[in-house]
């Protein structure tokens, strides 16, 4: 097999955790990885959007999963990672409860979201990977904001 059809044939995600549940997102969507820190609420912002951070000199919103998804939020521990993704042309951090690894998922092993998984509706999710022992959660990141927020979230970042 050439590396450009293996290439073809797996998606390489990073694995973060939700309360029980893996979830995974598109390695090409993240920027990068980084550790709870301060940040700066906004008023008048929806619930989930935690606030912004100044991230190597960008002002970046943060949005907290938990809420986003329903699930109720707990106090963030040392393993509290926020996975800053590309969202558009707009950059936008997600607090995890801990970021696992990066794998790579056989395309195949990837079925349509069913209707709702875990109380999370299939609209933000991308499709359900299953392997081996473990189901993975793939996240669509163009559906956990749509654009009505984003461009409110845009907003944020041009008054700070």
């Amino acid at each position: 097999m050439t590396e450009s059809s293996k290439i073809m044939n797996e998606m390489k995600v990073i694995v973060f955790q939700l309360k029980d549940e893996e979830y995974g997102v598109e390695v090409e969507q993240v920027r990068s990885i980084e550790r709870m820190q301060y940040i700066t609420r906004v008023p008048k912002t929806p619930e989930f959007v935690k606030g912004v951070i100044n991230l190597r000199g960008v002002v970046t919103p943060i949005i907290e999963l938990r809420n986003r998804f329903g699930i109720e939020e707990v106090a963030h521990t040392e393993s509290t990672r926020i996975i800053i993704v590309a969202v558009g042309e707009m950059e936008v951090g997600l607090i995890v409860d801990a970021a696992n690894d990066v794998i790579d998922i056989p395309v195949s092993a990837i079925e349509p979201p069913p209707e709702v998984v875990g109380g999370i509706e299939a609209e933000y999710l991308r499709g359900v990977a299953k392997l081996e022992k473990r189901l993975l959660i793939l996240l669509n990141l163009d559906k956990v904001l749509n654009p009505k927020e984003l461009k409110e979230i845009k907003s944020i970042e041009a008054v700070q």
